[in-house]
């Protein structure tokens, strides 16, 4: 199974344990803290402010999280949106 914008949160990290330090950098702490977040990636990050080509790019940052899980230590720092 692939990532896609709209898989749930809670399939994200279920597929790919990485995802919860990779979403935290990218501003999306909630599912680090307890606090559960319902609904897809695509909402998630739209809520955060995120644009359509930025969740584009987790997406395909997420997949390669996937496929290569020893990237988790190297967790991409670059383009890290402000709040």
């Amino acid at each position: 199974m692939e990532v896609t914008k709209d898989i749930t949160i809670e399939e994200l990290v279920d597929m790919v344990p990485g995802a919860v330090r990779y979403l935290s950098v990218k501003g999306i702490k909630c599912i680090a803290c307890g606090e559960p977040i319902w609904g897809t990636l695509e909402e998630a990050a739209k809520e955060k402010g995120f644009s359509d080509q930025e969740i584009a790019m987790f997406v395909e940052e997420l997949n390669d999280l996937k496929d290569n899980p020893d990237n988790d230590k190297n967790t991409p720092h670059v383009n890290v949106k402000k709040l």
